[in-house]
């Protein structure tokens, strides 16, 4: 019987092959499995990927996580679900994923009835927002986003969304106009507290999570981290100073839950899954 909290994980965006079933699932919490990613860019082939103007496609390892591999492993797991992430960082490394609609209506109209094919294709439980790029306004992406995730949520009652944004003004000025508007259709933050430096101990990142906790007034927001990378390549946040700043957050019963990004980097790291175990373990034991 899980608890109610939840974990998720990032998943399909490296192509190194991970499957579901190499991740593994404690059946005590809500586990979230979410493709990475599906844009609204041409497919890759003899030309750079150009924007699509809302109509999104499957840019996931398609190979290994296939509609039949969503239902095995929601059959095999009753309390996973599979969510679809929309944007990203770039359209497979070739060019940066940026948010270029040409009006609101028609990016609209495009991105819910292509994502709705999305999730009826494959068996989707909900779709997580992470442009990270933007070549319109606020304003725009606000009712952009924020239309969509209505009209998606009135066509699919049951669905989970979630934010995906970081410490970034450019990025937070965009998540937090949209979340002050739309936060009725957002069920969840997925911040992406990885993305503070490595001198980021237990107390610093508590006081980061109140900021958001703040940002976005009334979220829950989950702590994160990212596999893969060391320390030493990026000067990011470690997995360590990860795991133990949620520690310190469910201590003090600030803890909805926690994410990954991701089980492509997991799978090729010496360390495998030991984090997503470890996180999940904490987020059970709430």
């Amino acid at each position: 019987m899980t608890n109610g909290y939840l974990f998720r994980e990032y998943i399909g965006a490296q192509f190194t092959g991970v499957r579901f079933s190499d991740v593994p699932v404690n059946a005590g919490v809500s586990f979230n499995f979410i493709l990475a990613f599906a844009i609204d860019y041409t497919a890759q082939q003899a030309t750079t990927p150009t924007p699509t103007d809302g109509v999104f496609s499957a840019f996931w390892d398609t190979d290994n996580l296939t509609r039949a591999a969503v239902a095995a492993v929601k059959a095999a797991h009753p309390n996973v679900s599979v969510m679809l992430g929309i944007g990203g960082d770039s359209v497979q490394d070739i060019v940066k994923a940026v948010f270029t609609p040409t009006s609101v209506d028609t990016w609209v109209a495009n991105a819910v009835a292509s994502l709705s094919g999305l999730i009826n294709e494959y068996g989707l439980d909900g779709v997580d927002v992470d442009y990270e790029h933007f070549g319109a306004g606020v304003d725009t992406f606000v009712e952009c986003v924020g239309r969509l995730l209505t009209q998606l949520k009135a066509k699919f009652p049951n669905i989970t969304t979630s934010i995906a944004p970081f410490e970034d003004p450019t990025v937070q000025a965009y998540y937090k106009a949209l979340w002050g508007k739309y936060s009725g259709v957002i069920d969840y933050v997925n911040f992406q507290f990885y993305g503070y430096g490595d001198n980021t101990d237990v107390d610093t990142y508590v006081m980061f999570y109140d900021e958001q906790q703040a940002n976005y007034p009334g979220g829950k927001i989950l702590a994160s981290l990212e596999t893969g990378k060391t320390p030493q390549e990026n000067k990011l946040l470690t997995q360590e100073q990860g795991i133990a700043g949620a520690q310190e957050l469910l201590r003090q019963n600030k803890l909805p839950g926690f994410f990954i990004f991701s089980a492509d980097s997991s799978k090729m790291s010496d360390y495998g899954f030991e984090y997503e175990t470890r996180a999940q373990e904490i987020v059970a034991n709430h």
